[in-house]
């Protein structure tokens, strides 16, 4: 099946599961679902999705995680925090933090443990490699993209200065720049002022619109991928990152 460029998705995790920004034939609207498998089945077979959340996961890591991480990363300058060093996939696998410490370390070179903001969307990296693996074709329409990537390509290829997060408080002059940016990438206005849905935040509302963004480009074949061509991990399943 071929992805249907009519029905372009961007995609971000939230407190509530997933949020989904969907574009149909130019009418974006936003929405939340409480699992992947719900999503998919919402946006039907052929959308073109680019989600927020690793596809592919090593056996084995180098320096600086899975590979996509250490090649983006120093394009986002202040901002190269923001994406997570993802451990191999036994310890995306283990069941509690202690565990995921000691696999990961054990299975990089050189040894390097699990932060706690990557420990906690382990079971949405699980969730939807999971979805992936039983459902192969979705592998030619879904796509694996950072936001703050997708703002940097909005910001003409320079980093961002300011977080969307202080201190875990969402940060005003961080949300106005994105949505600057969104604004410039053709994102409605009336998009960008419309309530949040409930279960996620503001600041996973514009991720998602971030993703939207790097959709379209997919869709029209002017995004690219880090490393190109993608790795593919034991599965068959990609290991990059688009932009």
């Amino acid at each position: 099946m071929r992805p249907d460029r009519n029905v372009l998705v961007g995609v971000d995790g939230c407190k509530s599961g997933w949020i989904a920004a969907i574009d149909r034939e130019s009418k974006i609207s936003i929405a939340v679902f409480a699992t992947i498998t719900d999503l998919f089945g919402a946006i039907g077979e052929g959308a073109l999705v680019a989600i927020d959340m690793p596809i592919g996961l090593n056996r084995r890591n180098g320096p600086g995680g899975r590979g996509p991480e250490q090649l983006v990363r120093p394009m986002l300058g202040v901002r190269q925090s923001s994406v997570f060093s993802v451990p191999a996939r036994s310890a995306v696998e283990a069941a509690d933090y202690a565990n995921a410490c000691i696999l990961a370390a054990r299975l990089s070179d050189p040894p390097r443990k699990v932060s706690k903001q990557c420990f906690h969307i382990f079971p949405k990296i699980l969730e939807l490699d999971r979805h992936l693996r039983a459902h192969p074709y979705l592998l030619r329409q879904t796509f694996e993209v950072h936001p703050e990537l997708g703002f940097w390509r909005l910001n003409k290829c320079q980093p961002l200065t300011e977080p969307k997060k202080v201190k875990g408080a969402v940060h005003g002059p961080g949300m106005e720049l994105r949505k600057a940016l969104l604004r410039q990438g053709d994102i409605d206005a009336t998009v960008l002022a419309a309530c949040v849905p409930k279960g996620a935040g503001a600041d996973d509302m514009l991720d998602a619109l971030s993703a939207l963004t790097v959709a379209r480009r997919l869709a029209n074949g002017t995004a690219r991928c880090y490393p190109d061509p993608p790795g593919r991990d034991e599965y068959g399943l990609p290991i990059a990152i688009w932009v």
